[in-house]
């Protein structure tokens, strides 16, 4: 049975989650905090995490954000105690999956719960690609028709990052933010040349696949 990791602050919410889960067959570890859950997110592998937007420490969010980041794909169930559309649309955009506001009937829990797992069976591969190129994520490999590609640490965790938000336009400071992170001693000149020089590697025939939109910022087209 699928494996789950529960991510949520509130004792008394954590323990009838588990309860719940596994009487349903299911195995489950918790988490009650950002930090502990990444912790566990690096050991273990889950087939779906229940993820409390709000946490102590790094929010439930940002462990959202990051964990994407890295190139994962595990569905990701938020839980929210807020009704306002803040909180959900922060969560669906640094990558959750799906949203549930608290309180809540278990019978919705179980039916999203069974609709994010039928769709996270399906994605098998951790390989990304777009129009030649192929990304590997476990074997840290890209090819071009086939014929592998050297790149660089950065210049691959760019080209993930592009590679899993496809058609979508970042500017400079937010891949800075996004592919550097806490790096503090990065610039904006070093984007800048791991643009040019990624660009150059995955494209030398100027096909447009990383392109510079004018005034806005650069995407990945499909």
């Amino acid at each position: 049975m699928a494996k789950i990791l529960v991510v949520e602050d509130d004792d008394e919410l954590q323990d009838l989650l588990k309860i719940e889960l596994t009487g349903s067959h299911y195995t489950v570890e918790t988490a009650g905090s950002g930090e502990e859950a990444l912790e566990l997110l690096d050991a273990t592998k889950f087939d779906l995490i229940l993820l409390d937007v709000t946490l102590p420490g790094i929010s439930g969010v940002e462990v959202c954000k990051t964990y994407r980041d890295k190139g994962n794909t595990t569905p990701i169930l938020m839980l929210t105690g807020n009704r306002g559309i803040d909180d959900k649309t922060s969560g669906l955009d640094s990558g959750a999956d799906d949203y549930l506001t608290k309180p809540f009937d278990t019978r919705e829990l179980h039916a999203r719960l069974r609709s994010l797992l039928r769709r996270g069976h399906a994605v098998t591969s951790n390989k990304l690609s777009a129009r030649n190129i192929t990304l590997d994520i476990d074997s840290r490999e890209v090819t071009r028709d086939g014929t592998n590609i050297k790149l660089l640490p950065k210049e691959f965790a760019l080209l993930q990052f592009l590679l899993l938000n496809p058609n979508k336009c970042f500017k400079p400071e937010a891949l800075l933010d996004r592919v550097w992170q806490s790096d503090k001693a990065v610039t904006l000149s070093t984007v800048y040349t791991t643009l040019k020089t990624l660009r150059d590697k995955v494209s030398p025939d100027d096909s447009g696949l990383i392109e510079n939109v004018h005034g806005v910022g650069y995407k990945l087209v499909t």
